[in-house]
Order: structure tokens, then sequence, then C-alpha cells
């Protein structure tokens, strides 16, 4: 058993495939490569799968490199966008490349320890879309709080860029 390096979570040692520079340990990303073939095909691609996406790679920041920075810094951008301005998630994603088009200045922010308490397994319990929908929310509302410290830095991003 080992803590993944992103969420914590203490998952059984595996030696399967990793992202290049998410920073998950191989189990934990094989339950997101579970949750999102659940995403796609059982609960037929549902809203909150913006917000999963988000908050997974926000959980798993990864290292300070070029990939990872921009990332995090998108992520971010993205979950303040949905809980704080309540922005619709359909919408995200067009603001979201009007936002990377002005090539904005970028810059590694430490993760919080701990990085959210809720995890990918959390959602994976849900036995509905209903659940679901209920856990993906909390999860990204948890790991967002995480990033409290980061919070008027992501504001100020969204402001210089829209």
């Amino acid at each position: 058993m080992s803590a993944c390096p992103g969420c914590g979570l203490d998952l059984p040692d595996s030696d399967g495939p990793t992202h290049p520079y998410i920073g998950a340990s191989a189990a934990c990303w094989a339950l997101y490569g579970e949750l999102l073939a659940r995403e796609y095909g059982e609960l037929r691609y549902p809203p909150s799968h913006r917000l999963t996406v988000d908050v997974y790679a926000v959980q798993h920041p990864g290292k300070p490199e070029r990939r990872a920075i921009q990332s995090v810094a998108v992520h971010l951008m993205a979950l303040y966008l949905v809980l704080e301005r309540e922005v619709a998630t359909v919408t995200v994603r067009e603001l979201m490349d009007r936002i990377l088009r002005t090539e904005p200045a970028l810059e590694w922010l430490e993760p919080p320890v701990p990085n959210g308490g809720v995890t990918v397994r959390d959602v994976l319990a849900s036995r509905d879309l209903a659940e679901h929908k209920d856990a993906v929310e909390r999860w990204a509302a948890d790991v967002w709080a995480a990033w409290s410290q980061h919070h008027e830095r992501v504001r100020g991003w969204i402001d210089e860029c829209l």
C-alpha cells in the first residue's frame, strides 16, 4: 500500500500506467479511468463530467513544470468559474479556450496539504446519476476550498484574461 502523491488516498502498489504530468499514483490513475469509463458509458456523459476532470487535475497537481503549471491553473480557473461565478459547465470550455488564447502569465501554486479530503474513490461509490452528481459537486467544493490560499491569484488570472 502507498499513498497517492496527489490526493493522499492509500491504495495498493501498482506498476500500471500514469499520466506524464498529473501527479497521481498508478492505482489512483486507474480509479480515475474507471470513473471516466462510467461517466462516458453508464452515466451517458453527465453535465458534471467537466467538474470531474477539473477537480481530479487540481487534486493531482504533479511537479512544477510548464505543463503541470498550466494544467493546475486552467483547472483551478474552471472550478472558480463553476463554483463561485456559477457559470454553466458547458460555457466553461469556451471561456477556457479564450483564456488560453491570451497566453496568461501563469506560475506554480504550491499545492495544499492535504489537497482535499474527498477523492475519486468517494465518487465511484455513488450508486446512480443523482448520487454521482452530488458526489462530484462535493468533491469539487472540497478541493476548491483546500486551495483557498490561492483563490485571489486564480481570480486575478480570470480578471486579466476575460
